[in-house]
């Protein structure tokens, strides 16, 4: 696609965070006419609006009133703001065209893409893709669910760079012409069904990572998952697998401690797990896609290979920080949700941890969770609103040692300190979002690694 102008064209850019600000900054640059609006009251003296401003966007904060849609031509939601808002619904029922900050990315550069989406693993997979791109030596730039607005970071790219983007649902939603070089679902478990409502409705967002593909471009699928395994017919692109458990019949599996390229009837090993510094299953999924990714966007398998050895993680992502007394402390304060908890869980095949969990609760099912619980954790230290549900799923289960420190995280930590005992590991893996304590995970994890530091 070649670089648009947006000269003529009035834009609504509705939330004013990291996407919002970027694709306003981005249209406005190719001559669009930008109105950013945001429900709250912002104080538009104080930076960066003064800059936005002069970049020559409209501010309209502290109002979200219909009339904003009058002599629009498209409308940009931030991931955030749900469809079923009424200024969203009102621009549906008037049918003007809705992009998300990911759309603008794509009408901005003419680079590749390489997409990644899952409800687990991507921040992992699309950090060691980015690794592995940047040590080709092309210019590689690394946006979207991961903290920088992808607009800003693809505008202008030459055609010989990559983008390396993580996507959420809510930004596939409305995202219409991207075309993908390589792209990948992870695994689809219930998350967001507040916003989708249905699982259906939440894969069907996932699936538009692999829009417009054509066969030399490729779908990498997660051949161990049944919901993702059954889009293969679906595919306008190539397909390639990735499996833990075993063969595929085009792709990437793990087996006798070996990770394994096969690609045309050949099979070439990438690298032995005892290379890794990351451990646990998921990882290994999320290497065996990150190399199929990378190979498909035109990385050597020696590059490939040399960034697996190296790569050590993700913070706040089974991110180990200190050994104390023969007691390792683990931070996977990223573990928002029961599903990515459980991958953690299942990163101690020996079990033998003091499990520090909960949170802002997200309802979701707890009897697999505690399930598997009761067969690794010694000890269950419970912190925040999800304590008292969480502490009633774990008697069920059959979790014998069960403490509580309300919404005291030094509490949590000095509490399983006193017990713990070599061969035991502390595990920060809430299963819950952080917003009854913190203002996100990153600030939730970075004080569970200030005050285990400080012991």
């Amino acid at each position: 696609m070649s670089i648009m102008d947006f000269s003529g064209k009035n834009f609504l850019v509705i939330g004013a965070g990291i996407s919002g600000r970027a694709a306003s900054v981005v249209l406005a640059g190719h001559g669009g006419t930008v109105t950013l609006n945001d429900m709250k009251a912002i104080d538009t003296a104080e930076q960066p609006w003064p800059d936005i401003e002069a970049a020559g966007v409209k501010l309209v904060f502290g109002s979200q009133e219909t009339n904003l849609l009058d002599g629009m031509d498209v409308v940009v939601p931030s991931p955030v703001i749900s469809p079923e808002i009424p200024i969203m619904k009102e621009a549906i029922r008037r049918g003007l065209p809705i992009w998300s900050e990911v759309e603008v990315a794509c009408r901005v550069t003419d680079a590749d893409v390489i997409g990644i989406t899952g409800t687990n693993g991507k921040t992992t997979t699309t950090t060691l893709v980015g690794e592995i791109m940047k040590a080709t030596g092309r210019q590689t730039v690394v946006g979207g669910n991961i903290g920088y607005g992808l607009s800003a970071q693809a505008d202008n790219l030459p055609e010989e760079a990559v983008v390396v983007a993580e996507l959420s649902s809510f930004q596939l939603e409305f995202t219409h012409s991207i075309k993908a070089k390589a792209a990948t679902i992870l695994n689809i478990t219930p998350d967001h069904l507040d916003r989708h409502h249905t699982m259906e409705g939440y894969a069907a967002a996932k699936e538009r990572i692999f829009l417009n593909q054509d066969k030399g471009d490729y779908a990498v699928l997660n051949y161990d998952d049944e919901r993702v395994r059954a889009m293969a017919g679906d595919m306008t692109g190539t397909v390639v697998y990735f499996s833990t458990c075993g063969e595929v019949p085009e792709g990437a599996f793990y087996q006798d401690g070996q990770l394994i390229l096969r690609l045309q009837g050949r099979d070439t090993v990438v690298c032995a797990e005892t290379d890794l510094h990351l451990f646990g299953k998921h990882n290994i999924q999320n290497c065996l896609a990150a190399i199929l990714l990378t190979y498909a966007a035109g990385a050597p398998l020696d590059v490939i290979r040399q960034v697996l050895k190296d790569f050590k993680g993700v913070e706040h992502r089974l991110e180990k920080v200190r050994t104390l007394h023969g007691v390792t402390y683990y931070n996977d304060s990223k573990g928002t949700n029961v599903d990515a908890s459980m991958k953690a869980l299942e990163a101690f095949p020996q079990g033998h941890l003091i499990l520090i969990a909960g949170g802002y609760d997200k309802m979701t099912p707890l009897d697999d969770f505690m399930a598997l619980a009761a067969k690794r954790v010694d000890t269950l230290i419970l912190i925040g609103d999800a304590a008292e549900r969480f502490e009633a799923a774990a008697k069920k289960a059959g979790i014998q040692d069960i403490r509580r420190t309300g919404y005291s995280m030094e509490g949590a930590i000095m509490l399983a300190r006193k017990i713990a005992k070599a061969p035991q590991a502390v595990l920060l893996s809430p299963a819950c979002s952080s917003f009854d304590m913190y203002d996100n995970f990153e600030q939730r994890g970075r004080v569970f690694k200030g005050i285990v530091n400080a012991i």
